[in-house]
């Protein structure tokens, strides 16, 4: 019998590691199928919740906010590339990618996790992420978000309305300020049965390692 966890995933769409991240952690709950059995929650967490709509370059973005080169940036970028390929994740960020608002993205994927949709969550998680690194498409922009709720399964007429309100807002803001006051402040961060935090994009081996553990400290 599989020992079940819960797993609260904070993460924001327009962070490259949380996409690694991800696809690292299901790799690593498939080889531990038969032994751990993993319930994952999306929770939202914003980068950069005061970027306007049209957004900004990523390059430009990072080097204000962090003081690193262009070499150095060039360097990150290339080392995200390559961590992403090693577990199936396609990046196609280069020079012009640019940074957008996630808010909306996290409004979506709230209304995703509730009882009728809650299994298309991660569907939505998947589309979202792909649309922004794989794609290159404005993750703030309506129309890009009704059409992936559409590819996750979810109802385009009901996405768009929630997109022309401020439903879900305040459940958001809420939820965010909760994961900060508990300490979150990087992402992505991996909470297991609300008790143990596993930090960053980890390899595969390193979540099923930790994963494993924490499933056998229920005994």
């Amino acid at each position: 019998m599989p020992k079940r966890i819960a797993i609260d995933f904070v993460s924001d769409v327009v962070c490259p590691w949380c996409a690694i991240g991800l696809s690292s952690l299901e790799i690593a709950l498939e080889r531990l199928k038969g032994e751990v059995e993993a319930e994952i929650r999306f929770q939202p967490f914003e980068l950069n919740p005061d970027m306007a709509f049209e957004g900004k370059n990523r390059d430009q973005y990072i080097a204000a906010k962090y003081g690193r080169s262009p070499d150095e940036i060039k360097a990150g970028r290339e080392q995200i590339r390559d961590r992403a390929a090693t577990v199936g994740f396609t990046m196609n960020t280069g020079e012009q990618s640019r940074v957008y608002n996630s808010f909306d993205a996290h409004r979506l994927l709230h209304w995703a996790a509730l009882a009728d949709n809650a299994k298309k969550q991660p569907a939505l998680k998947h589309a979202l992420l792909r649309a922004y690194f794989t794609e290159g498409l404005n993750i703030a922009d309506p129309d890009v978000l009704v059409a992936k709720a559409q590819e996750a399964g979810l109802d385009p007429t009901e996405a768009r309305a929630i997109l022309q309100s401020d439903r879900y807002a305040p459940e958001v803001k809420q939820e965010e300020e909760a994961w900060r006051a508990a300490g979150i402040n990087s992402v992505p961060a991996i909470v297991v049965n609300r008790t143990y935090l596993i930090s960053g994009g980890q390899p595969p081996e390193v979540f099923e390692a930790h994963l494993r553990e924490m499933a056998n400290r229920q005994d």
